[in-house]
């Protein structure tokens, strides 16, 4: 196997910074204030029962009145459409305080902010959109999260039972929650009800009761749990939170509703209700991160709405985040809440998906306009093809050592690491994000120890990056369907037989993992490492 060695040193560095600022002077880095808008809102803040948003003007606009109206919308609402929660005389620098009204019918909390102004009898924009930036203001607890490691996996409850997951070693669990199997109403026999925000609201009891076991097991395994929220569009109870562009498609995963009232509503509801069960281990069990979708990118596949605008997309998937994030945040200041992307970088296999370079930085230039809040990204670096078997040594067509690489894999992480490093992609703190690998697997279908070296090259080269709080393998047991197109990806097979890679995976990151670095070294054809210590990328023609 013909190998290309590349070494990403002071020469790869700089071809990166000519990268990033050329991604800049594109627009990958937008600026965050809509152009001819003088008027710019600072801040949307919590304090005690009160907003507080700061706002500055420079020129101050001309008006009828001399005044700025001050507009609460709910996200399906555009321009002077909601509800004026505050008035006062237009200036350079003014601040307007109204009341929040938390979880009353009028609630503020995850409505979205403009200002306006009385031009000629009528209502103008002046300027952008501002959401409350600190929801964890109102959080009655900030659980102690289960940092325990990254090492994780999705797994099953019969893992647990046959206790595969201790003897693992695993520090991190990942599991997907339908919110199609969760809501209810009234009628179905043992429904939760849930009063918020002047409605009620039902939830079905056998499957919560299910959620509940599940997850209070693995904390008393001081496993920590990551939960993904998916919307198939199948639900009796859950067809309102189905966004009205995506109906009419077979796929596993629909856009959610933030275009009318009633799905917007339930969607608030569903946010504040699991950010409250989900936060005392003791109790119902504690989700210390929420992954709101899978591979939101790819449209036609997770994210579905009929449109193949990347604006249209990103803008309805960012106002989702913002009411999850902070309906959640309100209720445990301490959850992370994480978008989700693939792996295609600068390449797209499916033409009717976004490639996630461009759908990360649309994200973040919402988020940016509309008031930075900590946002976490869920990243899967899986290999390009996903059956190849060589995480260490990829086809140098699809993985580069700059940012115009087709593909970003485990191989070249660095580019991602780096990319987020840069000053516009940082939280409110100036810190990067919190880098979540949730899903990432290696087929055995060309040989377990492929696979195995994989597991080790992957999982090592995550433990290696500060930035990463988790490495998550998919999955634990083979899937029939999968291993049609060859994805074995599991470290049992389908008969529940454990191949070398759980072997690998039990010693990684421990005192005696020696032994399974040296044999995954021999299969790789260098120390596993060094390799990782200097930035090795490998690559092969083909």
């Amino acid at each position: 196997m013909e190998k290309k060695r590349l070494m990403r040193a002071a020469g790869g560095a700089a071809a990166l910074l000519l990268g990033l600022c050329a991604a800049f002077l594109s627009g990958s880095a937008r600026t965050v204030q809509a152009a001819g808008r003088t008027v710019r809102i600072v801040s949307c803040l919590v304090e005690g029962t009160e907003v507080v948003c700061e706002i500055e003007a420079d020129p101050v606009p001309s008006s009828d009145d001399g005044m700025f109206y001050l507009y609460a919308d709910e996200v399906y609402e555009d321009g002077p459409a909601g509800e004026v929660v505050g008035r006062t005389d237009a200036g350079g620098s003014v601040t307007v305080r109204f009341p929040l009204e938390y979880d009353t019918e009028a609630s503020n909390l995850s409505r979205k902010f403009l200002v306006s102004v009385k031009r000629g009898g009528r209502m103008e924009q002046v300027s952008d959109e501002h959401y409350i930036t600190n929801p964890e203001a109102l959080a009655p607890v900030a659980a102690e999260r289960m940092d325990g490691g990254i090492k994780g996996i999705l797994p099953t409850l019969e893992d647990v039972v046959a206790g595969e997951l201790e003897e693992l070693g695993i520090q991190q669990v990942i599991y997907n929650l339908y919110l199609d199997d969760i809501c209810s109403d009234e009628s179905v026999p043992g429904a939760i009800s849930f009063d918020y925000n002047g409605q009620t609201w039902y939830f079905n009891g056998d499957k919560i009761s299910y959620y509940d076991d599940m997850i209070r097991t693995y904390n008393a395994m001081d496993v920590q749990v990551t939960m993904v929220l998916l919307n198939r569009g199948e639900g009796e109870y859950s067809r309102d939170l189905v966004h009205p562009r995506a109906f009419g498609a077979e796929c596993p995963g629909y856009a959610l509703n933030v275009a009318q009232p009633y799905g917007t509503a339930h969607l608030k509801a569903i946010g504040a209700f699991l950010g409250r069960r989900y936060c005392d281990p003791e109790e119902h069990g504690q989700i210390d991160n929420w992954i709101l979708g899978n591979e939101v990118n790819a449209r036609t596949e997770w994210w579905y709405t009929d449109s193949d605008s990347l604006d249209f997309n990103s803008n309805i998937y960012v106002k989702a985040f913002r009411i999850i994030y902070n309906e959640m945040k309100a209720a445990n200041a301490s959850l992370r809440i994480y978008n989700s992307i693939d792996q295609e970088w600068n390449r797209k296999s499916n033409p009717g998906s976004f490639l996630a370079r461009d759908y990360l930085d649309r994200f973040n230039y919402w988020i940016r306009r509309e008031g930075n809040i900590d946002w976490g990204l869920s990243y899967h670096p899986y290999n390009s093809p996903l059956t190849d078997p060589y995480a260490w040594n990829g086809p140098a067509r699809w993985v580069g050592s700059t940012l115009s690489t087709p593909y970003i894999t485990m191989q070249n992480l660095d580019i991602l690491i780096d990319y987020m490093h840069w000053p516009e992609l940082l939280n409110p703190e100036g810190e990067v994000r919190s880098i979540s690998l949730a899903e990432v697997g290696y087929t055995s279908a060309f040989g377990e120890e492929n696979q195995a070296a994989s597991i080790a090259y992957g999982y090592l080269k995550a433990a290696s990056l500060p930035d990463v709080d988790a490495f998550m393998l998919f999955r634990m047991t083979d899937h029939a369907q999968e291993m049609q197109s060859k994805l074995d990806l599991g470290l049992k097979d389908v008969n529940g037989n454990r191949k070398q890679a759980f072997e690998m995976y039990k010693y990684l990151g421990t005192p005696d993992d020696a032994a399974v670095k040296a044999r995954a070294s021999a299969v790789i054809g260098m120390d596993i490492d060094e390799m990782i210590a200097e930035k090795i990328v490998w690559t092969r023609e083909g």
